[in-house]
């Protein structure tokens, strides 16, 4: 097992990025916060060419299709009278549906307020890119929008580790909002990729992992990473809640009797997140405080021992 850092990001294709398809001021139909939740579809904000030097971009491709539309419909009977070419024709067909392919775009949003910018597909707002009355340009990033519904985990891993990264199975990680250690074996995860060579900046080998998102695990978080290979056999093994540190140093406490309890001091191995290796201090058939350890330190600090605090 290897411990690390490393980062949880979101998965290619599970991201969207809305982009303005008018040019004009921007305003919201209701507040958009970064976390939200939308709907394919949902309204998320209008955009408004009213008062702009160009003109209403709405009302300009409604002439410019209906102008299309007129040329269009007098070449259809010009070409039956070979009064102008094929090849003419095809040009004038071609722009009619172009303009026509325009039109439907931008109409199809249109409000009385502007043009109503919807969400291409359902999941949360990643990040709102443009405040109530910014003037946008056509093409202009307005919101991200991302699904979470494969993540990724990437660890970077010490060149000193590289030849140990070909058995590398699984892993877990920690986060640091909650603590929580999460087992990628139970989110449906699996090995990407490790890399086989460091940045030119770097000392350290990227190891890509992909998940499930149960819904509480932010992308774009940095977490504490455990690499898993194959099991270790004959390992006297810890929950990581046995454990008390002090200045460095860790210990666990020894049930002796009802009321008997025994400070033990112990040399740790390597750690899954959620068991830990115990190479000294313990042997086989020691009863240990798995639960409750803190207050059974505290406890045993004041020589009270509470009651029904600790679990075995």
């Amino acid at each position: 097992m290897i411990t690390t850092s490393g980062q949880v990001q979101a998965a290619q294709g599970d991201e969207s990025v809305v982009v303005a398809n008018v040019a004009g001021v921007v305003s919201f139909r209701h507040p958009v916060t970064d976390g939200m939740s939308v709907s394919k579809g949902a309204p998320i904000l209008n955009i408004s060419a009213e008062n702009m030097p160009d003109g209403d971009p709405v009302k300009r491709t409604r002439i410019a299709y209906e102008t299309a539309k007129k040329e269009y419909e007098r070449a259809a009977k010009l070409v039956k009278s070979q009064i102008i070419s094929q090849k003419d024709f095809n040009a004038i067909k071609e722009s009619y549906e172009n303009a026509l392919l325009a039109y439907e775009a931008i109409s199809k949003n249109q409000t009385k307020t502007g043009v109503s910018v919807t969400a291409p597909l359902g999941g949360y707002i990643k990040n709102c890119l443009v405040q109530e009355g910014d003037y946008v340009s056509v093409g202009q990033p307005l919101v991200s929008i991302t699904q979470n519904r494969r993540l990724f985990l990437r660890a970077d891993v010490s060149e000193k580790y590289y030849g140990y990264l070909h058995s590398i199975q699984s892993a877990n990680f920690k986060t640091p909002y909650d603590n929580k250690v999460y087992e990628l074996g139970e989110l449906k995860g699996r090995l990407l990729s490790y890399g086989k060579a460091s940045g030119g900046t770097s000392f350290y080998v990227p190891v890509t992992f992909e998940f499930d998102n149960r819904g509480d695990v932010i992308p774009g978080s940095y977490v504490e990473v455990y690499l898993l290979s194959s099991e270790m056999p004959d390992v006297l093994a810890l929950p990581v809640t046995a454990l008390t540190e002090e200045q460095g140093l860790y210990f666990v406490y020894l049930q002796l009797d009802e009321e008997g309890y025994k400070k033990q001091e112990v040399t740790l191995g390597a750690s899954n997140g959620k068991k830990v290796q115990i190479l000294t201090g313990l042997k086989a058939g020691d009863r240990v405080v798995t639960k409750g350890a803190y207050q059974v330190k505290l406890a045993s600090a004041s020589n009270a021992i509470p009651a029904h605090s600790h679990e075995h």
